[in-house]
């Protein structure tokens, strides 16, 4: 065989995996952008610890529970590199506990929600406080999933992740999860950032396990192009929320409508600092201007920032 065929032979041999390469970048990527949407329709962003998590558990059938909840905890918080520590036992629990566990009776909650963790913050930058509820029967499959929540993640994303209304797995953290959480309490993360600023730290922690990284590299970028049109499409109000927040039965007008505002903030800092976009003053200020007409105030003091340069 000649050293020509020799080469188209190997590259058509490789080239489906080349393909399958960039689509599983592709679909993380989708993942992790979903996980950045509030079930409302609102785009979030970052929060998270700055400190140690205290918790105290509390609630039914406790030692029955306590050793996989216990599990599911300490998975999710080694793997963020945050120090959980059990105040349960302490006289004076109630007081030194920041995040609160109760294992509810199974006649608590709603069947379509058996389960919900609770986020507390004055600002949208830092968890100040948490709880955490879930009925008895369910714990087995809402542990892992509502601990994700806890380390600040509150979206709902339809690919390979235990946060997934449709998973793979409930009892343990999937890859993808794994990545997130390292790239969400990353030194290159801090808590408020926009969307478009956390994409990027995402996205180079899961290009980082591909075998093949120019390929994922590649898929990431063409994900930047189509996700930045899509999302300017839907803060000029004429696209949409990602389809898995429709799904979800719980995209409120309200929701949708505040977050058409947040995204033409976010677009408009993403131009100004150049981040998941090539830095365009006239496309930041385009739309923070349009962000401060929808009634943000934020965007009114970034846009006075952004015009002074």
């Amino acid at each position: 065989m000649s050293r020509k065929i020799w080469t188209l032979f190997l590259a058509a041999l490789l080239a489906p995996c080349a393909a399958l390469a960039a689509d599983e970048t592709e679909q993380g990527l989708a993942t992790v952008w979903e996980a950045l949407w509030h079930q409302s329709g609102t785009p979030t962003r970052i929060v998270r610890w700055d400190g140690e998590i205290r918790m105290r558990l509390t609630g039914v059938d406790l030692p029955k529970h306590r050793d996989y909840i216990m599990q599911a905890l300490r998975t999710v918080t080694d793997e963020a590199g945050v120090k959980l520590v059990d105040v349960s036992d302490q006289p004076n629990a109630e007081q030194v506990a920041n995040f609160k566990v109760e294992v509810m009776p199974d006649t608590a909650l709603e069947d379509n929600q058996p389960c919900v963790t609770y986020l507390d913050f004055r600002t949208e930058d830092r968890i100040d406080t948490a709880t955490m509820q879930m009925r008895t029967k369910d714990v087995w499959r809402c542990a892992y999933h509502e601990s994700m929540h806890l380390m600040g993640v509150r979206g709902h994303p339809a690919g390979k992740t235990v946060l997934s209304y449709f998973p793979t797995k409930v009892d343990g953290l999937l890859p993808l999860d794994k990545a997130m959480l390292r790239a969400w309490y990353s030194p290159h993360m801090r808590g408020g950032m926009t969307p478009f600023e956390v994409l990027p730290v995402l996205a180079d922690e899961l290009v980082g396990t591909m075998p093949d990284k120019e390929k994922a590299a590649q898929a990431r970028d063409r994900f930047f192009a189509k996700t930045i049109d899509q999302m300017q499409a839907f803060a000029d109000g004429k696209g949409d929320v990602p389809m898995i927040v429709k799904r979800s039965g719980k995209s409120t007008e309200e929701g949708i409508r505040f977050g058409r505002m947040e995204m033409s903030y976010f677009l408009g800092v993403a131009y100004l600092e150049g981040v998941t976009v090539s830095q365009d003053s006239n496309q930041a200020v385009r739309w923070l201007q349009r962000a401060a007409n929808l009634g943000s105030r934020t965007a009114a003091a970034r846009l006075g920032a952004a015009t002074a340069r």
